[in-house]
C-alpha cells in the first residue's frame, strides 16, 4: 500500500508541475482582488494535478475496490469536472449546485447514504424517510464549506490531510479497504501539492481541488458511520463546520446575506490577529483541527451522545464569541452591519 501511494505522490508531483508550465497558457489563472491573501496573477488548477494522479493510481493497483464503487468514483469524477471547468469558464453558482445533487445521488444508489445519527438522551435517531433529503443536504453544505476555507497558502490541504489522516486511521482500525485507499490517496496527493502550496505558494488548488476534496471528505464521513458515532464526524472535520456556522450566523446578525463575500472567516480572523503571518496561521489550525480529530476518535458508537452534542455547539458558541472580540479589537469591518 506504501508503494502505491509513493506512486500518487511522484505523479501528483509531476502533474502539478505540467499544470503549473501550462497554466497561463488554458486559463487557470487566479487574479488577486481585494479578498486574496496574493498580490500577483498566480497558476491555479493544482488540483486537476493531483487528482489526476489519484484516479491514475487506484484503478491500475485497486481494480477491485474501482470496480465495487464505480457509482462513488464516477460521482467524485463528476465534481472534479465542474471543478475543471469552473477553474476555467468560471461555472454558475447553480450549475455547481445542480453537479453536487447529481453526484451525491449517484452515492445514494450506491448505498452512501446518513439513515441513522445516534442516541441522544435514550433516544436512538433514525432518519427513514429524510435520510435523502438529508444526506444531499449534508455532502452539499460540507463540500461547500471545506471550498470557503481554501483562503492562505497551504491552508485547505493542511486541514484536509489531517482529516483525511483520521479516516485512514478509522479505515485501519476496521480493516475498511475504501477508507485506506482513498484517505491514503488523497494524503500523498496533498502532500506533494503542499510543496508547491506552502507559503509562498507557486500555484493555488483551484475549486478542481477544494471542491474534490470536500465532496471525497463528505463521503467518507457518511462510510465511517459503519464505525464511529456521527457526532464524532463534527469533530473530525471541525475547522470547516466551525467556520462555515459562524461566517453564516456572524453574517445573519449583521444584517448581511449569507452568500455575501467579505474577509471575515476564521483563517482571515486569525490571520490578522498573527500579524498577517500566513505559516503562523495555517500551522495553528493543523494543530486545532488535529486536536479535535483526536477527540472525535476517542467517542464510542454505542453510547449515549447528547452530552457531547451540547459540548459541540457550546464549543461553537465560545469560538464565535472568541472570534468576535477578535474581531472588535482588529476594528474590522466583519461587525459592522453592512449590505
Amino acid at each position: 500500500m506504501l508503494f502505491e501511494f509513493f506512486l500518487v505522490f511522484l505523479l501528483a508531483i509531476l502533474s502539478i508541475k505540467i499544470v503549473h508550465r501550462y497554466a497561463d497558457k488554458i486559463g487557470l489563472v487566479d487574479e488577486p482582488n481585494e479578498r486574496s491573501s496574493h498580490t500577483l496573477d498566480t497558476p491555479s488548477g493544482a488540483g486537476i494535478g493531483f487528482s489526476i494522479a489519484i484516479f491514475s493510481i487506484i484503478p491500475l493497483f485497486y481494480l477491485d475496490v474501482f470496480s465495487d464503487y464505480t457509482l462513488v468514483f464516477f460521482a467524485i469524477f463528476l465534481v472534479f469536472v465542474i471543478g475543471v471547468l469552473d477553474d476555467m469558464h468560471d461555472a454558475s453558482p447553480k450549475t455547481k449546485f445542480l453537479v453536487l445533487l447529481l453526484s451525491t445521488a449517484f452515492l445514494l444508489i450506491d448505498d452512501f447514504r446518513i439513515d441513522y445519527v445516534g442516541v441522544y438522551f435514550g433516544h436512538q435517531i433514525y432518519l427513514g424517510i429524510f435520510a435523502a433529503p438529508f444526506t444531499l443536504f449534508a455532502v452539499v453544505a460540507f463540500t461547500n464549506a471545506l471550498n470557503l476555507i481554501d483562503g492562505l497558502d497551504g491552508l485547505a490541504g493542511s486541514v484536509g490531510i489531517v482529516i483525511f489522516m483520521t479516516f485512514f486511521i478509522i479505515g485501519y482500525q476496521n480493516d475498511d479497504l475504501i477508507l485506506m485507499v482513498i484517505s491514503g490517496s488523497f494524503i500523498s496527493g496533498l502532500i506533494a501539492f503542499l510543496i508547491y502550496n506552502w507559503y509562498p505558494a507557486s500555484i493555488f488548488m483551484g475549486d478542481s481541488g477544494s471542491l474534490v476534496l470536500g465532496f471525497v471528505i463528505a463521503l467518507l464521513a457518511i462510510r465511517s458511520l459503519l464505525y464511529i458515532p456521527a457526532i464524532s464526524i463534527l469533530f473530525i472535520t471541525a475547522i470547516p463546520i466551525l467556520d462555515t456556522t459562524i461566517v453564516v450566523v456572524r453574517r445573519k446578525l449583521n444584517g448581511k446575506g449569507i452568500f455575501t463575500a467579505d474577509k471575515c472567516h476564521l483563517h482571515h480572523i486569525f490571520y490578522r490577529f498573527f500579524s498577517n503571518d500566513t505559516k503562523k496561521t495555517v500551522l495553528f489550525f493543523i494543530v486545532m483541527q488535529a486536536a479535535y480529530s483526536l477527540t472525535g476518535l476517542q467517542f464510542n458508537k454505542y453510547h449515549d451522545d447528547g452530552l457531547l452534542l451540547i459540548l459541540f455547539i457550546l464549543n461553537v458558541m465560545m469560538v464565535y464569541l472568541f472570534t468576535d472580540a477578535m474581531i472588535k479589537r482588529q476594528k474590522s469591518s466583519c461587525s459592522q452591519n453592512k449590505s
